[in-house]
């Protein structure tokens, strides 16, 4: 499991004292005002820094940093992507997972068959929808939704699934053989 979970990206600065915009990748942005700590990831490096402001600008969170107190230190930071620690995230409700666990999943339909590898999540409004890669079908895009989510074992990075009729031409058969 991931041990930092993104919160945002960085797409420009803000002002000249130092100010970032930050796109929130989070489903709760309002989150910001309560964050003391980010990382932020560099091609090179992660860099822990301090939250010192936090204010909202349309979809956007503006982020003062302590210790970056002109344009000039923030601007190579622009795409950067912002980070907490797993123990600082919002907590999860029941059957609620943090995207960046489900990332990389191997994904079986009931019958124990592999079908893939759960390679992105949708966000979509109404539910999220998982794009699993599959050997036969190419992309496989299923709803995150009850009927067909059956089981998600995080610990063991896998999620058991039953596909809608028609979703794919899939009639059963050998456990052993990657869809």
């Amino acid at each position: 499991m991931e041990q930092f979970l993104k919160v945002g990206v960085i797409t420009s600065t803000h002002g000249i004292k130092g100010e970032v915009k930050v796109y929130p990748t989070t489903d709760e942005p309002e989150r910001f005002r309560t964050i003391r700590r980010v990382y932020l990831q560099t091609k090179t490096e992660r860099l822990d820094l301090e939250v010192q402001g936090v204010k909202f600008f349309k979809q956007f969170a503006i982020l003062k940093f302590k210790g970056i107190d002109s344009i000039n230190d923030v601007e190579k930071y622009k795409g950067c992507e912002l980070y907490v620690s797993r123990e600082h995230a919002v907590p999860l409700k029941e059957n609620e997972y943090y995207i960046a666990d489900l990332i990389g999943m191997e994904v079986c339909l009931e019958d124990g068959k592999k079908l893939g590898v759960l390679k992105d999540v949708i966000e979509t409004g109404a539910n999220d929808v998982y794009s699993v890669d599959t050997k036969n079908y190419g992309e496989v895009l299923i709803p995150a939704i009850r009927q067909c989510i059956i089981k998600v074992e995080v610990e063991a990075g896998k999620m058991t699934v039953r596909l809608l009729p028609g979703l794919i031409d899939y009639e059963g058969g050998s456990e052993d053989e990657d869809m």
